[in-house]
C-alpha cells in the first residue's frame, strides 16, 4: 500500500508539473488552481502516507502546520504575490514549492498526531479553503487581472474558486472527519 500511495503521489507531482494544462484547459487561473490544490490535497498526503520519512521530516504539530499553512496559502492569494507565481518561472516555482511543502507538514503532523489534535488541523484547513474559494467566486471583478497585465476573467477566477471548493475542501473535511472517527472507535468505553 506505501508504494501505491508513494507512486500515485510522485505520479499527480508530475502531472501537476509536467502536463500541458494551459494548453488544455486554456484559462490561467483554474489551471493554477488545479496545480495548487493537487500538491496540497492530493499529491501531499500520498507522498505522506507513501514515504513514511516524510512524516518524520514534515510532521510535528499540526496545528501549527495548519496555521503556517494558512498563512502561505492566503499570502501567494495575495494579488502580488499571485502575479509573481503567475509572471515569472522564479515566482511560479517557489509558489509550488511553498505550498507543496506546506501541504506535506499538514497532512504528516494530521496523520501522526493523536486523532482529534490531527482532525483539528485536517477541519481548520478546510474552512480556510473554503473561504478561499468562496471568495474567488463571488468576488465582483477578476481580482488578478491588472496586477498579472492579461485580460479580465471573472468566469475563469470562478472556475478557480470552484475547484478549490469542490476538489480541496472536501479532501480536508473527509480526511479530517476520518480521524474524529478513528478516535470515538477507539474511545473507552
Amino acid at each position: 500500500m506505501r508504494t501505491a500511495c508513494a507512486l500515485a503521489g510522485l505520479a499527480v507531482l508530475g502531472a501537476l508539473w509536467l502536463l500541458p494544462f494551459d494548453a488544455l484547459i486554456g484559462r490561467a487561473f483554474p489551471v493554477h488552481m488545479l496545480r495548487h490544490v493537487g500538491l496540497v490535497a492530493v499529491a501531499a498526503p500520498l507522498l505522506v502516507l507513501g514515504l513514511p520519512r516524510l512524516a518524520v521530516l514534515f510532521g510535528g504539530a499540526p496545528l501549527l502546520a495548519a496555521a503556517v499553512e494558512f498563512a502561505m496559502i492566503w499570502g501567494w492569494h495575495l494579488p502580488a504575490m499571485h502575479a509573481w507565481a503567475r509572471t515569472d518561472p522564479v515566482g511560479l516555482t517557489a509558489e509550488q514549492l511553498a505550498f507543496l511543502a506546506v501541504g506535506l507538514g499538514v497532512w504528516a503532523g494530521a496523520l501522526t498526531a493523536p486523532p482529534l489534535v490531527g482532525a483539528a488541523a485536517l477541519l481548520l484547513t478546510s474552512m480556510h479553503m473554503t473561504a478561499l474559494g468562496a471568495l474567488l467566486i463571488l468576488a465582483p471583478r477578476d481580482v488578478y487581472a491588472a496586477v498579472c497585465g492579461v485580460a479580465p476573467d471573472l468566469t475563469g477566477q470562478q472556475a478557480g474558486g470552484l475547484l478549490m471548493l469542490a476538489l480541496g475542501t472536501p479532501i480536508y473535511l473527509v480526511a479530517g472527519l476520518a480521524r474524529v472517527s478513528g478516535a470515538l472507535r477507539n474511545a473507552p468505553a
